[in-house]
């Protein structure tokens, strides 16, 4: 009994590092799942690993080149955060490596949900005599990979929903100026969420009144998938989301049309948010903040649509202006950012267990 104890401590720690290693890979794999690796030989760390870019090496072979003796894998255990992978996609599978490493044994966190996967990298290790262990940090790790597993169960990218507003409920004046709510801190803090995800979202009103960039100004890191919603294409190409300086889609009901770094998509009268979540679950888009303007949240909270809200309120009144999006929730989270309070919500009957997971973990 002691030894068994023993041992799933020690499974729970050496996960706990791959966890680590795992979210380097924040914001760079998607629309991969984030993915660590370490490789452990009597009780010591002799190799890890990460997925660090889509396209490049998965976790397993970063982790296993890194090792100096390679002799040592025989006897070795393979600690990974989800299941390896069994089909051949942009590289070789990864539960291939293993069986051709004769590794002794392989501990895996979370099972994969992508239907390639999906039990067949257990099968395949399992079957060549290799001891596997699964389910260790199961919840933890399946929260730390939500986008992808949301993308996965849901057929949708992750939905993020962000504001800020005053103490008296405004994200903005009267004349839309809503300059400024939150304080410097606050906004780099949303420039590092832009560099986590895979895209973001305004609609027409917010795209003419601030002429937003939305790309990553104020951290270091990939630029989002702009994505703006213009019905009748009344925005002047001037404005910056046009500047081809980044990825940027625009829904309307007029054209489909390429040019560089822009597309124009057409949609039906009458579309809906889940036609154009749709469209980006199938250019495998992992996950979206919406950014604005109100109206376009509020219609994403009034669909019950979305995953996380991040709300910053900022120490200023307007008075009057234009009312905040309501949600009639207690944050799960209140954070203070030199002076903003940053609350971030979570939406239970969207995320289902994993919601437990966050309010205890954050």
């Amino acid at each position: 009994m002691t030894d068994s104890i023993t041992l799933q401590k020690r499974d729970a720690d050496f996960m706990k590092r791959a966890m680590e290693l795992a979210f380097q890979g924040m914001g760079s794999v998607s629309p991969n799942p984030m993915v660590g690796c370490v490789v452990v030989h009597e009780g010591k760390i002799i190799g890890e690993g990460y997925h660090k870019e889509y396209g490049q090496l998965h976790a397993e072979p970063n982790a296993i080149n890194s090792v100096k003796d390679k002799a040592l894998l025989k006897e070795s255990t393979v600690y990974v955060t989800l299941e390896p992978c069994a089909h051949h996609g942009k590289t070789p599978p990864c539960a291939d490596l293993l069986v051709d490493r004769k590794v002794k044994r392989v501990v895996i966190g979370a099972i994969d949900s992508n239907p390639l996967v999906g039990g067949k990298g257990v099968k395949i290790v399992r079957e060549a005599g290799i001891e596997v262990t699964t389910g260790v940090l199961e919840d933890e790790l399946r929260w730390q990979n939500r986008r992808f597993f949301t993308m996965m169960e849901k057929k949708r990218p992750y939905v993020i929903l962000k504001w800020a507003q005053t103490q008296d409920g405004f994200v903005a004046r009267k004349n839309y100026d809503s300059k400024w709510i939150s304080n410097s801190l606050s906004r780099q803090m949303v420039h590092r969420w832009r560099a986590e995800e895979a895209a973001i979202m305004v609609g027409t009103k917010t795209a003419y009144y601030d002429n937003p960039r939305l790309n990553v100004r104020d951290w270091v890191g990939k630029d989002p998938i702009r994505v703006l919603i213009d019905k009748q294409l009344t925005l002047d190409t001037n404005y910056s989301l046009f500047d081809g300086s980044q990825p940027t889609i625009c829904y309307n009901l007029l054209k489909s049309s390429e040019v560089k770094n822009l597309s124009y998509v057409k949609l039906e009268e009458g579309f809906s948010v889940e036609d154009i979540l749709d469209d980006l679950y199938d250019r495998k888009v992992q996950s979206i903040i919406i950014e604005g303007g109100s109206v376009l949240l509020q219609h994403f909270i009034r669909l019950g649509i979305w995953d996380e809200a991040r709300v910053f309120v900022g120490p200023v009144r307007f008075g009057e202006g234009i009312p905040s999006p309501k949600l009639d929730l207690e944050p799960q989270k209140i954070m203070e950012i030199s002076g903003d309070l940053l609350k971030i919500y979570f939406n239970s009957q969207e995320q289902g267990g994993l919601l437990q997971f966050s309010k205890l973990h954050g």
